[in-house]
């Protein structure tokens, strides 16, 4: 049995070897570059454009401006397909435009036998604009008669829900009110592998793009939208991939390359330099008032909360991020009222996509400085206040009207008091809270996650099984491993339902749409609940097809024939073996009467969506006349059902907990208000946590057998990272006594506040 062991990874020894093969490692011979010619304003039309420079360069191939691209407005959103037009993602983007919406925005592209001379082909095309005012807070491009970004207007859309009761006769009953405006910001994904693609002509007919992407299904639909063209006339391989974080769950650079190797017949690629891919996709900015009625006992009656997101200058995932991490309110907390209300808005600030966490850090952070908020005003720890009002199995999801059958956040909450040593700790970092010098904190937040999109989107997930001629079996999904150990973890479950060693499963890491079964890709922390019962059914009907050439084979009823250990063997007296997989394999590919390729491929609609829970405990120390935080302790701890692999799992939640760091004490894109440009999209002046910077990760597991997933797992991916950052929040206010309601928590953001508080003696 698999389950549960620590298999080391499939793809280990690939990456660190440095032979695993990325998309820039399967350039065709030949092949030319491209590099887009980018907007210098972030607002404004284009007036003319002086390619005749450019064109003139030695090397040069091509160059292509807004006049030369299909007119097809397309959505690069790496969503679903869904079926009802009201939930169809915000089509805005064209290949490149004419009407510039953000800083760097794509008004052309140069084609050259070399990256070096498209560069300089690039910089000599001369640009004449027409401004247009620049509005980078969402409040300003809210008001009535700002200047529209896009027709229609700047809001792209705005919704809200409310549940459990009347919102505001819950807050004037409380015994007490707490409210708040809370703020997150830009960030970027920082994965390791800038972006990249690659496309040729197969024939004059097809298109084949080879892309560092998550979404390998919908990244073909999406290219198929952009150019007008049948999608099954485009095939897309997704080779390994160095790590994406949500921001290649867009279709980025795919319908250029498509259109480019289209119309030259010739392949073409991309490849961002860091500095582009640091403003092709950021995390949104949220600003989030939030007020919440108690009980005097501590009990949550009610939460209201309305929330601003900032988007940039193209929908991308649009709205359904900020209102993704509305919907995790209801089941953190699921006996309080709550109303949630949010507004997505257009601004001349780079394009906003999914993020790891997709919207919930920023919700996360809000509900659980609120909560902290409330401790304090309620004179209760903190710790008590959250475990009275956790969630409990059999609790119904006031919104979903569903039960929640594995509800861990108590469980969680009471493991990490005693292993983070809650109650002695916090008692020690009191007694030095007088300190001048250095003042230690503690702080603790929560958190819920679902596992996947359903209902909002279709969970659909194909696997398909075959056995070799040797007895091993080879594994293939369109679930995509970006970095995160999917690959692993399918291969211990196939092994598991068929009682075969991990090392006799062979997983095809590349998706290739022609051949891979469909499934929507890497994202929503989705993977291992929606594509186990998957390889679950395709197990059981290989294993099915096994043991029925096995009756052929020795005379025996099917039912009375197991699989044991690579082995067939009697069901009822398991020492009785009769073959190994190898011969039975042997027999069914060449014996000249009987049996043929044993193959099994299921695909599965998953209808259920469970939510994983826990929480953060962390202990910082506080400089106080550097104003500089260091995180010296932090746990986190997680209900994600059953640990499919305890190694990767654990990787998994340490490196959410050390982005979650980043983003809470040091990561934000800086953008001038006034020019909408960004001053630090490098991996220099873009600060992130260092293993320097960063102290042990301490991870905990509570496990429950959620009963929908098909091995009792659920999701881990995105929820390391939800909550360090309310957690470490609240331990500066525990360390300090100073309150701050954003986040990141630099020296020079913590500099006024400690002044104003007195903190660093007379002005």
């Amino acid at each position: 049995m698999s389950i549960g062991q620590p298999v080391k990874r499939l793809d280990a020894e690939a990456k660190v070897t440095g032979r695993a093969r990325y998309t820039e490692d399967l350039l065709p011979t030949g092949i030319l570059s491209a590099v887009y010619i980018r907007s210098t304003v972030a607002h404004g039309r284009v007036v003319a454009m002086d390619v005749s420079a450019a064109l003139a360069l030695p090397g040069v191939e091509a160059v292509f401006t807004h006049a030369d691209v299909p007119k097809l407005l397309f959505a690069p959103a790496g969503h679903p397909y869904s079926l009802d037009p009201a939930h169809a993602d915000v089509a805005d983007r064209l290949l490149l435009t004419e009407h510039v919406r953000f800083h760097g925005d794509e008004i052309g592209v140069v084609v050259a036998r070399d990256e070096l001379t498209a560069q300089r082909a690039a910089a000599l095309v001369a640009v004449s604009y027409e401004e247009l005012p620049v509005l980078t807070d969402p409040r300003e491009a809210m008001v009535d008669g700002a200047p529209a970004i896009h027709p229609g207007g700047n809001i792209v859309k705005q919704t809200g829900f409310s549940v459990g009761g009347d919102v505001d006769a819950l807050l004037a009953q409380a015994d007490v009110v707490v409210e708040g405006e809370y703020q997150t910001p830009v960030t970027q994904h920082c994965h390791m592998e800038p972006v990249v693609a690659h496309a040729y002509m197969e024939d004059m007919d097809r298109i084949t793009v080879v892309t560092s992407t998550q979404i390998p299904h919908i990244c073909r639909r999406v290219v198929g939208q952009a150019l007008g063209m049948d999608w099954s006339r485009v095939r897309i391989v997704k080779p390994y991939v160095g790590g994406g974080f949500g921001a290649k769950q867009d279709v980025l650079l795919e319908p250029m390359v498509a259109f480019l190797a289209w119309k030259l017949g010739r392949p073409v690629r991309m490849a961002l330099t860091r500095e582009e891919s640091m403003i092709t996709r950021t995390r949104h900015a949220m600003r989030i008032r939030t007020r919440a009625g108690f009980a005097r006992d501590g009990r949550l009656l009610v939460m209201d909360m309305d929330a601003v997101s900032n988007t940039g200058g193209y929908a991308s995932h649009g709205h359904s991020v900020v209102s993704a991490g509305g919907g995790k309110l209801c089941s953190m907390y699921p006996h309080a009222a709550v109303r949630f209300q949010a507004a997505t808005v257009y601004t001349n600030l780079p394009i906003a996509g999914a993020m790891r966490g997709y919207g919930s850090p920023q919700i996360i952070f809000a509900c659980e400085c609120l909560l902290e908020d409330a401790a304090r005003a309620l004179d209760m720890d903190p710790l008590d206040l959250r475990l009275i009002n956790a969630g409990r199995p059999g609790d119904v999801n006031p919104r979903s009207g569903k039960p929640i059958e594995t509800h861990g956040l108590a469980d969680c909450l009471r493991l990490g008091r005693e292993r983070f040593r809650w109650d002695e700790r916090r008692a020690a970092a009191q007694a030095t809270q007088a300190d001048p010098e250095t003042r230690r904190g503690l702080g603790v937040a929560c958190f819920s996650f679902n596992s996947g999109v359903y209902p909002v989107g279709v969970e659909i997930s194909g696997v398909r099984l075959t056995l070799a001629q040797d007895g091993c079996v080879t594994l293939q999904s369109g679930a995509t491993e970006i970095g995160q150990g999917a690959d692993t973890v399918f291969a211990q479950m196939a092994a598991s339902v068929l009682d075969l060693p991990v090392t006799s499963m062979r997983v095809v890491s590349t998706q290739d749409t022609d051949v891979t079964p469909f499934d929507p890709g890497a994202f929503a922390s989705r993977q291992t609940y929606v594509v186990g019962p998957a390889v679950k059914a395709a197990a059981l009907e290989l294993l099915d097809r096994i043991l029925n050439h096995a009756a052929l084979m020795t005379g025996y009823p099917a039912h009375a024939l197991a699989l044991q250990s690579g082995f067939v063997v009697a069901a009822r007296q398991p020492s009785r073996i009769f073959m190994s997989l190898n011969e039975l394999a042997l027999d069914a590919y060449y014996h000249k009467d009987r049996g043929g390729q044993l193959t099994a491929e299921r695909s599965v609609k998953t209808r259920s969506n469970a939510p994983s829970f826990g929480c953060t405990f962390v202990e910082v120390e506080v400089d106080i006349p550097l104003c500089r935080v260091r995180v010296t302790d932090i746990l986190n701890v997680h209900d994600c059902g059953v640990v499919i692999n305890p190694v990767t799992a654990r990787g998994q939640a340490q490196g959410g907990m050390a982005m979650g760091i980043g983003w809470a004490l040091y990561e934000e894109l800086l953008v001038d208000p006034r020019t909408g440009r960004v001053r630090n999209n490098n991996l220099l002046d873009y600060k992130m946590p260092t293993f320097l910077d960063l102290p042990d990760l301490d991870v905990a597991f509570v496990q429950t057998a959620e009963p929908s997933g098909g091995f009792g797992n659920k999701s881990l991916g995105e929820p390391p990272l939800l909550s360090p950052g309310p957690a470490i929040r609240n331990a500066i206010w525990d360390a300090t006594g100073v309150k701050a309601d954003f986040i990141p928590l630099t020296p020079k953001a913590l500099f006024p506040l400690f002044r104003d508080a007195g903190l660093l003696g007379p002005r």
